[in-house]
C-alpha cells in the first residue's frame, strides 16, 4: 500500500540571515554574548537542518531585539546555514543538508576522522562552541504535521531541562538513531554524571505559522529557566496561557529500514496511537513491521523512506 501524503502549504517566509553572518566569534553565523555575572553558559542552535525555519525565525528575531543576558553568557548559532542558502519553495526538502545530515556525526570518531563534507566542515567549525556550553537548546521542525515534541535523550537530566522549560507538552525519552548521533547526545549531553544538558525541540510541521510560535516560545522559557533572561525581556514576550501538564514518551522501538522496498501499510500519524498490538503497520521488503502493544504512538514517521535510516519511533505513555 502506498500512502498518498498530503501536500503542506508553505506559511512562513525564509528570512534572509546574511546581517548575521559576520558574527562576534571569528566563527560566521555565530554570536557569543557574556554578561559579566556569574550564570551559566546556554547556546541556542537553528537551522541544524537547512529547511527547518522556525529556530531561525525565532533566533533572528532574538538578536535583532537586542537581546543580551542578564547573567552568564549566550551563544547563538545558525548551523547548517549553506543548507538554508539552498533553499527553494519548488522543492522544499532538498535543503535539509548538502552532503549528509549536519544531525547525524556527532561521536568524536566521525568528528576526528577522515570523511570529508559540507556538512562535516561545518560542524567541526562549530564543535568549540558546543565544548563551550553548559546547556543546548536546539530548535528543530517535522516533516509532518504532528504535536510539538521535546526529545529529552535517555538520560534524567535531559527530562530535567525539559519539565525546566514546561513545553512543549510531550517529553520523548529516546537513543536517536541508528544512522549516526544527534547533536543533542554529543559527549557529555549523553553522560550521566556530566551535568551540562541539551535538548531537542521539535516544534511542529517545518512550514507552520504555529511551529515558529513554539520556537520563539522554548527560547524565552529555555533563557528564563536558567535565569540568563530576566523578567523584564521575557514576561512582555511570553504566551502566559495555562501549560498543560507534561507526559513522558518513552521510545522503545525505533524501526530502521533494511530495504529498498519499505512502505507503510496505513496512514501513520505522529502520536496517534494505534490501538491493537500486532496491527500491521509496514512491509519491509518481504518482512513484516507490527506494532509492539495496545495504544502504540508513532513518533515522526519518514515521508521518504531511504534505506538505512529511520523509518519512525514507536513509543508509549509512562508515569503518571
Amino acid at each position: 500500500m502506498t500512502i498518498a501524503w498530503p501536500d503542506l502549504p508553505i506559511e512562513v517566509a525564509f528570512p534572509d540571515l546574511s546581517r548575521w553572518a559576520a558574527g562576534n566569534t571569528g566563527t560566521p553565523y555565530v554570536w557569543r554574548f557574556a554578561s559579566g555575572t556569574p550564570g551559566p553558559h546556554a547556546l541556542v542552535q537553528a537551522l541544524t537542518h537547512g529547511n527547518e525555519v522556525c529556530g531561525g525565525i525565532a533566533l533572528d528575531e532574538l538578536l535583532a531585539s537586542g537581546f543580551r543576558p542578564a547573567r552568564g553568557t549566550l551563544t547563538a548559532v545558525f548551523a547548517n546555514i549553506d543548507a538554508y542558502a539552498r533553499w527553494d519553495p519548488a522543492s522544499p526538502f532538498k535543503s535539509r543538508c548538502v552532503d549528509e545530515d549536519f544531525n547525524r556525526v556527532w561521536t568524536d570518531a566521525v568528528l576526528s576522522g577522515p570523511r570529508d563534507s559540507a556538512d562535516l566542515a561545518r560542524a567541526r567549525a562549530l564543535r568549540p562552541f558546543y565544548d563551550a556550553c553548559e546547556y543546548l537548546l536546539d530548535l528543530h521542525s517535522m516533516t509532518d504535521p504532528c504535536p510539538p515534541l521535546a526529545l529529552a535523550g535517555r538520560r534524567a537530566k535531559g527530562v530535567a531541562l525539559a519539565r525546566g522549560l514546561g513545553v512543549p507538552r510531550d517529553i520523548v525519552v529516546d537513543a536517536g538513531h541508528a544512522t549516526g548521533t544527534r547533536l543533542r547526545d554529543y559527549a557529555f549531553f549523553d553522560d550521566p554524571d556530566d551535568p551540562r544538558a541539551a535538548l531537542l525541540v521539535e516544534c511542529g510541521q517545518h512550514w507552520e505559522k504555529s511551529a515558529v510560535d513554539v520556537a520563539r516560545q522554548s527560547t524565552l522559557r529555555f533563557l528564563k529557566h536558567l535565569g540568563v533572561a530576566d523578567d523584564d525581556y521575557v514576561v512582555p514576550r511570553l504566551d502566559r496561557s495555562e501549560l498543560p501538564p507534561q507526559r513522558i514518551v518513552e521510545i522503545t522501538h525505533a524501526v530502521t529500514i533494511h530495504s529498498d522496498r519499505f512502505e507503510f501499510a496505513m496512514p501513520v500519524a505522529g502520536l496517534v496511537a494505534i490501538p491493537r498490538a500486532g496491527t500491521l503497520l509496514a512491509h519491509d521488503g518481504d518482512a513484516e513491521v507490527r506494532t509492539p502493544y495496545d495504544n502504540c504512538l508513532p513518533i515522526m514517521p519518514t515521508r521518504r523512506p531511504k534505506k538505512g535510516e529511520t523509518a519512525v519511533r514507536l513509543g508509549r505513555y509512562v508515569g503518571g
